[in-house]
């Protein structure tokens, strides 16, 4: 008799208020312990191009960290003697107008690019993905104020907006990583907030705030997670972008100064050999072509692994 009531009380004392709670807590935690990290071990090589554009990765990595283990010859090497000269065993990509090693160049060049390009990209999320968390989870005036100011940069085409900058702050490595960084901070910011509109209205967010989750805590620790799938495939296709821009600007003569190698710089150059050394024209051109490519290539394969609706149709 008193285990039957001891029983009883148990059994009493599981209202659906309680059980509300206990399976709210579990979503909660399961939610913010599986994130979009937990995909990313598992992604594979499925095909050639892939392993190919992984090994030109390696290789900008390595130029970006290393260059002097890559480069033949320092980038300023000056050989009077060796001008215009074709590719060879010395001068696998030939020389310029002055005789320096062309494969050298490049590959300190693409140092300089790497650089300009992470630090635009990573100082535009430091920026952008704060703002576009704030804007979609407080909505309202704070909500207008941010996006209407993100409007007002978006408003500007991007490649007339740097040659504004530039023009007026003089052109350097830190200018185009400024305007770069503004180019892109409404472009995350929007796909944030647009993320976080969505996210917030799930069970698991609002199972977050049954159990009485400050939302602090839901901002950063279950929202903010899930949001970074489009945020890693945005910065991606960013830096093909921003390595471009730059391309660009060198090309006119926006970008960084001489004597340091640009791609933008090397291509401006080698316009007036075209037909006396094409292959000075070739290797910048191709460099552009060839990373702008690799990583547009690698954000789309990105949002393939880490969208689960195209990972389960590739999959079919």
């Amino acid at each position: 008799m008193i285990r039957d009531g001891v029983t009883q009380v148990k059994m009493a004392q599981k209202s659906p208020i309680s059980e509300i709670h206990t399976l709210a807590l579990s979503s909660a935690r399961t939610v913010e312990d599986s994130g979009w990290l937990g995909r990313l071990p598992g992604v594979k090589i499925h095909s050639r191009a892939e392993g190919v554009a992984l090994i030109f990765l390696v290789f900008l990595v390595l130029a970006a960290v290393v260059p002097g283990s890559l480069a033949s010859f320092a980038p300023n090497d000056i050989h009077p003697q060796a001008a215009l000269v074709p590719p060879s065993r010395q001068y696998w990509l030939g020389t310029d107008e002055l005789g320096r090693d062309i494969w050298s160049r490049l590959v300190h060049a693409a140092r300089v690019e790497m650089f300009i390009a992470l630090s635009a990209i990573g100082l535009s999320l430091v920026v952008g993905v704060p703002l576009g968390l704030l804007a979609g989870t407080y909505s309202g005036t704070l909500d207008m104020i941010i996006m209407r100011a993100q409007d007002g940069l978006l408003a500007f085409p991007s490649i007339l907006f740097a040659i504004l900058v530039v023009s007026a702050l003089g052109p350097s490595a830190f200018t185009i990583i400024l305007v770069m960084a503004l180019v892109y901070v409404p472009r995350f910011a929007r796909l944030v907030r647009g993320s976080v509109l969505t996210i917030k209205q799930l069970d698991y967010v609002l199972a977050s705030r049954v159990i009485g989750a400050p939302t602090s805590r839901i901002m950063f620790r279950t929202i903010l997670p899930n949001t970074m799938a489009p945020v890693l495939v945005q910065a991606t296709i960013g830096m093909a972008f921003t390595i471009l821009t730059e391309a660009s600007l060198s090309y006119l003569g926006l970008g960084v100064q001489p004597p340091t190698p640009t791609w933008g710089t090397m291509l401006q150059a080698a316009q007036r050999f075209s037909v006396l050394a094409p292959w000075y024209l070739l290797a910048p051109g191709v460099s552009i072509f060839l990373t702008v490519l690799v990583f547009n290539f690698l954000g789309d394969r990105l949002r393939d692994h880490l969208d689960p609706r195209l990972r389960g149709a590739r999959s079919a």
